[in-house]
Parts: structure tokens; sequence; C-alpha cells
């Protein structure tokens, strides 16, 4: 099971308090987790990725263990602290202004 933690606008939005806990596979990636996400909860869809090319969304940041994956490739696994479910996928929105 994966554990995935939204920030609070998309938990409203899906109607879901704390943490989502999804089916993993048997190497998760962010492309499968974000697939898995956005099935079980439709109204999730072009909130993080772009409808059309699945891109991620501007100021959109994927965390594992503490770390920025935002930008490793969609399809590498991740890491296996967070595919047994030890550890959370983090969708963190980032902050921006001046």
């Amino acid at each position: 099971m994966i554990r995935v933690v939204l920030p609070h606008h998309l938990r409203t939005l899906a109607g879901v308090e704390g943490e989502v806990a999804l089916d993993a596979q048997e190497r998760p990636t962010q492309r499968s987790v974000l697939d898995a996400l956005e099935a079980s909860y439709p109204v999730l869809r072009g909130t993080i990725r772009d409808h059309g090319t699945a891109k991620r969304r501007d100021f959109i940041r994927f965390f594992a263990c503490g770390q920025d994956i935002t930008l490793d490739p969609a399809d590498d696994p991740l890491p296996e602290r967070v595919a047994s479910g030890e550890e959370v996928f983090r969708v963190v929105g980032a902050m921006a202004g001046g």
C-alpha cells in the first residue's frame, strides 16, 4: 500500500482527511502513483498534472523520504520505504510570491 499526503486544498477537493492509501504495484513510480490517485479520485484529474500532456503542474512538488523527487524521471521506481508504506509519498503545493 502506498500512503499519499496531499496539500490541504486537494484533500478538501477530494473529500478526504489525512493520508490517502492506494494499492501498491511491485515497482511503484511517480507516474503509477499519480495514475492510481486520479483513478481513485477523478476530481483530482488536471490539478496535479495537465489533462492532455500529463506533465506536472507548475508549483506542484513531490517528496519521498524527505527528498525532493520532483525532477526525477516519472517512471523511476520510488524508494523502497515508500513502496512498502513505511514512508509517505508527499504532494506539495509550492509557495511563490515576493
